[in-house]
């Protein structure tokens, strides 16, 4: 059984939720999300708190009901505090600009890299070195920053490459004479 789906989740002041059939729809300062449950799972609002149960006694709905409702505790997070990811740069000449609606990455290729910023996300670069993602839905930011690191991922002889703030990389020796 599911710890996580027992825990109700508490709506906070300044946001609406609205539950439409099996669609949860959450407006706040940030913007507007939307989430559809699954038909295993029941979903309830009542004194501004929002109740995910499981409707049948299976292995599936089980699983699917602790994942909804973790789902739903982001969709409240989004349009209150928003989502945010750092990415570092590491190497000689590696370097992140802003360029309009893209962000120009030289990653040590003989051209480049551009990337359209998709709608909803914000990209700073507080320096050349650095990279924030900022938006509100916690999915779409954490896809565009593996993006963005997938284009140059960190090796493990120099560490050059894109990587998330927080993430470290085994360093390996490299060849002896």
């Amino acid at each position: 059984m599911s710890r996580v789906g027992k825990r109700p989740v508490a709506i906070a002041s300044g946001v609406t939720a609205n539950i439409d059939g099996q669609t949860v729809k959450v407006k706040g300062p940030k913007g507007t999300l939307q989430f559809t449950v699954h038909d295993d799972v029941s979903v309830e609002l009542k004194d501004n708190v929002i109740r995910v149960a499981p409707r049948f006694e299976t292995k599936r709905a089980q699983s699917l009901y602790g994942t909804a409702r973790a789902q739903i505790a982001n969709l409240v997070e989004g349009v209150t505090k928003g989502f945010e990811k750092k990415l570092e740069i590491t190497g000689v000449g590696y370097r992140a600009a802003l360029q309009g609606k893209n962000l120009q990455l030289s990653l040590g290729y003989s051209h480049d890299v551009i990337y359209p910023i998709p709608e909803g996300i914000t990209i700073t670069v507080p320096k050349p070195t650095e990279i924030t993602i900022v938006g509100n839905d916690s999915q779409r930011v954490g896809q565009v920053a593996a993006e963005i690191r997938g284009y140059r991922p960190p090796e493990p002889y120099k560490g050059k490459g894109v990587k998330y703030a927080n993430e470290f990389i085994f360093r390996k020796e490299g060849k002896k004479k």
